[in-house]
């Protein structure tokens, strides 16, 4: 397989800061490099909201947040008002890791309704985090469902915590979801290849912390092929 080479790759990516040491100066040195490069978003934790929305204030770069990170086990009140208290500060996009115990007990209904009342409450765009590396396959067509009965804007894979995004998950989640909600693929990409294959596959968004280091890889090395 040839990649295209006249794709951008910097709107597909959310500029992830999810280190538990980022510092205010992490922060504003991603939201510059957001501005710099034209990423999609930069994604920090809630604590950190004010400050990307303060530094991006000017720019069409979403600042967009995480939610239950990274477990998803927080209970429905504390992700909910979490989820509010991060629109009130600024964050326009809300990536929520739902709950995987439910899913893998059957409790579909609860998963449902956290999302959709997060959903409702906040009018933002929520991407459910679905863990795919935790779940089998019947799981993943479970939750995904789900998740998108309750308003999701995009499915996303995973946290980084558990393995990375892979070609044949994008692949799963585009087949169900049918053109209906975006796909991100999140979590050990590093270089152009596995962004552009991720793409192929069916990615709408791509998160990684490695966005600048992914561009100017593909701008000093040759085209790669497979």
């Amino acid at each position: 397989m040839s990649f295209d080479p006249d794709i951008d790759l910097a709107p597909y990516i959310d500029h992830s800061l999810l280190i538990p040491t980022a510092t205010l100066e992490h922060v504003d040195h991603w939201c510059a490099e957001t501005q710099r490069y034209g990423f999609a978003s930069v994604c920090v934790y809630p604590v950190h909201v004010k400050r990307a929305v303060e530094n991006l204030h000017e720019s069409p770069m979403a600042v967009s947040t995480v939610i239950g990170f990274p477990t998803g086990a927080d209970t429905s009140a504390s992700k909910l008002f979490a989820a509010q208290e991060a629109t009130e500060n600024g964050a326009t996009e809300l990536d929520v890791v739902i709950n995987l115990g439910w899913v893998k007990s059957g409790q579909l209904e609860q998963v449902h309704t956290e999302l959709a009342q997060i959903v409702e409450a906040t009018g933002q765009s929520v991407k459910a985090i679905l863990e795919m590396a935790l779940l089998d396959e019947s799981e993943k067509r479970l939750a995904a469902d789900v998740c998108m009965e309750a308003g999701v804007s995009f499915l996303k894979t995973s946290t980084g915590w558990h393995g990375g995004a892979t070609v044949e998950d994008i692949r799963l989640l585009k087949q169900i979801a049918r053109g209906r909600v975006g796909i991100k693929a999140s979590g050990g990409i590093r270089t152009p290849a596995q962004a552009m294959a991720l793409i192929e596959a069916g990615a709408t968004r791509l998160g990684t912390s490695r966005g600048p280091d992914i561009l100017r890889q593909r701008t000093a090395e040759p085209q790669l092929t497979d």
